[in-house]
């Protein structure tokens, strides 16, 4: 038994985390915190180890996790990744316990999400389709957004798991792809925000205007959004630290408009802004920060580090 952030006394249960990234290693910090019986694996052993020695379980493999574990976090980077945690040849699938949960928080296609709840139903093993939002920074917090849709008996086991990780845990519906679908939405916006963040500074440089006063008044006027408070700083410090790469954006806007396809619907903002990230990876900016879309553009001189 535990008490979590609202007081509550829930049931705790062995969970497990894949993925140590950015994302993966906050939620971690946040289960242990909150008082989980914690179990990781990724296939980075110094982050395993890193983590382990300051508390909590490494699994060698993907089905010893799954054998421990009654909820499973997986923070992996895409579909195909979480196709082969669930299904390859060392896959969770094969060892989690009828009734367990497998907890998905990547971002993939709707109807992905909802075929890995279908082919593990067949297993008796539930699942929350849960994408999240919020950076690595509310990650570590435990104060992130979840967008999860699941079936109640699913809630009802994962959701000690799901508070101890989010701020928000926002219930989309009973069964996949709600979850995966508003999420892509998001997508649409945080990758047009970013484009258009992006443009804005550009010529704000190719027009000789200082980039750090036109920040200055950008932040504190209509024209803000949280994008391009966040991402432009990155711009003025000149650090293209991947904490969200170029390519994340190739992927979830290509995701985006591929939704959409589906149902003939037009994303004429979307497209241009896929094609920004597409032009900047191809240009050899695919694993920087994805601010570093504004070096698509010709003419200006951006922002340099400052001398130590």
């Amino acid at each position: 038994m535990r008490i979590d952030k609202k007081g509550t006394t829930r049931m705790t249960f062995a969970t497990g985390l894949i993925g140590l990234g950015a994302m993966g290693s906050g939620m971690a910090q946040s289960l242990r915190r909150a008082g989980h019986d914690l179990h990781v694996f990724d296939v980075r052993p110094d982050a395993v180890n890193a983590f382990v020695r300051e508390g909590g379980h490494a699994c060698a493999t993907l089905a010893e996790l799954g054998a421990r574990c009654d909820v499973v976090v997986s923070v992996v980077v895409n579909a195909a990744q979480t196709e082969s945690v669930l299904f390859g040849a060392d896959g969770l699938a094969a060892t989690m316990k009828p009734g367990s949960v497998f907890v998905m928080c990547s971002t993939v296609d709707p109807h992905v999400s909802i075929a890995f709840e279908s082919r593990l139903a067949q297993q008796g093993i539930l699942y929350v389709d849960a994408p999240i939002s919020g950076g690595a920074a509310k990650a570590a917090s435990g104060e992130m957004t979840m967008m999860t849709a699941a079936r109640p008996e699913a809630y009802a086991k994962a959701d000690a798991v799901l508070d101890a990780m989010a701020a928000k845990v926002y219930r989309l519906g009973d069964k996949a792809g709600a979850g995966s679908k508003v999420k892509v939405i998001n997508q649409l916006l945080a990758g047009v925000h970013i484009a258009a963040a992006a443009e804005a500074m550009a010529l704000g440089l190719r027009e000789g205007v200082d980039p750090a006063a036109l920040y200055e008044v950008i932040t504190h006027s209509a024209g803000n959004s949280w994008m391009f408070e966040n991402r432009m700083a990155h711009v003025l410090a000149a650090d293209y630290t991947p904490l969200s790469a170029v390519d994340i954006f190739v992927k979830d806007l290509g995701l985006v408009l591929d939704m959409a396809r589906a149902s003939k619907f037009p994303l004429p903002l979307s497209s241009t802004a896929h094609q920004m990230f597409m032009q900047a990876s191809t240009a050899g900016f695919a694993k920087e920060d994805d601010s570093a879309v504004i070096k698509i553009f010709p003419g200006i001189e951006l922002p340099k580090k400052a001398a130590p």
